[in-house]
């Protein structure tokens, strides 16, 4: 049985661009958005907030060159071009989901607004947070606690391609050390880079619990929902 009503997952871009490490690989899309699909199926409200990395990883020697504030404009837009893909990898699972934006754009996505979100979270609706916060600067991360914290999420589940929490990068570092769990005062205080400072001071100043974990396990949003101990617990 689900521990959890309320979740918000929030999901790495780069994920989505599976072994091409750039743009939409749609089979993995689709084999994500079959384990998300169990969620709500088990009663548990899901909210998903994507990265864009994987497509402004892309341009980013281009980005350099650029206005910052135009650079984070275009990496929330690339977080619509995910959610949109999603919301059809969803539905095709037949599962309902809404694409909410931070930015305007009401052709392809419903303007984010708080109670129209938890509407749709009781209805039994996935719902795809996108855009951002609308605001550059912010990073993804940053947008995921705000929203979470916003909707009442019981849970940060934050999915990437390691295990947890280490003290170093392990896919660089044999080395590193895993943290099954640590405080948020010991990931702000270490500069551990598993979130950035401002998410993480977010949830600790409103006690959300943020569970990392590694997407690229089957079943682990699963067992995550389910309260096991998958990957590393930041409280």
């Amino acid at each position: 049985m689900p521990r959890y009503k309320r979740l918000l997952l929030k999901l790495s871009g780069e994920v989505l661009a599976g072994s091409a490490g750039f743009g939409l690989d749609v089979r993995r899309v689709h084999e994500l958005a079959r384990e998300v699909a169990e969620l709500p199926r088990r009663g548990v409200e899901t909210a998903i907030v994507l990265g864009g990395g994987n497509f402004l990883r892309g341009i980013s020697a281009a980005a350099r060159e650029m206005d910052r504030v135009t650079a984070d404009h275009m990496g929330m837009l690339a977080t619509v071009i995910n959610a949109l893909a999603f919301q059809d990898a969803l539905e095709r699972q037949g599962v309902p989901a809404r694409v909410m934006s931070a930015i305007e754009m009401r052709q392809v996505a419903e303007p984010f607004a708080r109670r129209a979100a938890l509407q749709h979270l009781e209805a039994g609706r996935v719902v795809l947070l996108a855009g951002g916060t609308s605001n550059p600067f912010f990073s993804t991360d940053t947008a995921a606690a705000l929203r979470a914290l916003e909707i009442g999420a019981e849970l940060l589940a934050k999915g990437t391609r390691v295990d947890g929490v280490y003290d170093k990068d392990p896919l660089c570092f044999a080395d590193a050390v895993f943290y099954p769990e640590i405080s948020y005062l010991e990931v702000l205080s270490r500069g551990l880079g598993v979130m950035d400072a401002t998410a993480v001071s977010m949830c600790r100043d409103n006690g959300l619990p943020v569970r990392v974990f590694n997407l690229n396990v089957p079943g682990n949003i699963l067992r995550v929902a389910e309260g096991e101990a998958v990957g590393s617990l930041i409280r």
